[in-house]
């Protein structure tokens, strides 16, 4: 289990009841936030502390891992300039038995702060510009210690015990989202009919995409399944990301096995340009190997063109879950 506080005092409210995070992918000037970041290295069973109106108000367990989601319209007129796609977590959320004002509780707190990244000054106010920041171990059991002994029996657990809510029931927004762009797409009276046939069917790897991408591939990538009935063409850059000259583009694919494919899809791999495995942290080892993923870390799937490598290195930067480590 790893800890995280979160920042939440214009979006409290929408984010307790709707049961999420919500993040930009990126700062209004389109450079990297580390906070927005982090949303990308939370697991599911990881705790979360809620800081809103100086107080903590709320803890939640990580119920997914981080995934793409239009900006929540119960937002509003809230974060006009963020982007409109960004980061969502599944959290199930609680208001904590006892709310707390952590500059109440400084003389216990002010030791336990991380050096890097801290979410409170020394004095105890809020440091506004964070918004998911992790907590260390110490920190974390002495603030779930202060909001309420069930919060700390919880802090304190080695592990907790993943969700099972099936994953196309755990993200409607993300369902919805595509079929928005569906139906923008077949409604779209300047594509010729052919066009956006294949585009619709590009979205589950069909038709003339999947037919672009066998003429560069011939195999899975990691498992070397040739069997074409076996393996699944899918989209380095996401199709609900690319525009329509990428969604069917034979460079932005892979033939994958099932199982691959929804590692790559779900950002638990990705490749380096000289085709060694990146694997993300959040990913569950065991299951990797049952799934055929090599973890040695000389192993190589094999070159790519230059095309394929832009878009996997979209991939790498806006899919892969984060702080990921090579071939292990």
């Amino acid at each position: 289990m790893r800890y995280w506080w979160v920042n939440q005092n214009q979006t409290f409210r929408h984010e307790f009841e709707g049961g999420y995070l919500w993040s930009p992918k990126r700062k209004s000037d389109g450079k990297r936030n580390a906070f927005y970041e982090s949303m990308r290295e939370v697991a599911p069973g990881d705790l979360v502390f809620s800081f809103a109106d100086t107080r903590i108000r709320a803890y939640g367990l990580v119920a997914s891992f981080a995934y793409e989601n239009p900006k929540p319209t119960e937002f509003g007129s809230v974060g006009r300039n963020w982007e409109s796609v960004g980061w969502r977590v599944d959290v199930t959320w609680q208001a904590v038995p006892t709310v707390v004002r952590p500059v109440e509780w400084m003389d216990l707190l002010r030791p336990l702060l991380p050096a890097k990244y801290s979410p409170l000054l020394p004095d105890g106010r809020g440091v506004q510009s964070v918004y998911l920041t992790e907590l260390p171990a110490p920190f974390a059991l002495q603030l779930s210690h202060l909001v309420g002994r069930e919060v700390e029996a919880i802090a304190r657990r080695e592990t907790v015990a993943e969700p099972t809510v099936p994953a196309e029931a755990a993200h409607p927004e993300l369902v919805l989202w595509e079929e928005h762009i569906r139906s923008r797409i077949e409604s779209d009276s300047s594509l010729p009919e052919t066009e956006r046939t294949a585009l619709v069917l590009a979205r589950r790897g069909q038709g003339l995409f999947r037919q672009r991408v066998r003429e560069r591939e011939s195999r899975c990538r990691v498992t070397g399944v040739d069997r074409v009935e076996h393996l699944r063409a899918s989209h380095c850059k996401p199709w609900r990301d690319s525009d329509n000259f990428e969604r069917l583009d034979g460079e932005n694919g892979l033939l994958l096995t099932p199982s691959i494919d929804h590692l790559f899809d779900r950002g638990f791999l990705s490749f380096r340009e000289d085709g060694r495995i990146l694997v993300s942290p959040v990913a569950h080892t065991p299951s990797l190997v049952k799934m055929g993923v090599p973890l040695d870390p000389g192993f190589s799937v094999g070159g790519f063109t230059a095309g394929q490598a832009r878009y996997l290195e979209f991939h790498r930067d806006e899919v892969l879950l984060k702080s990921y480590r090579a071939g292990a």
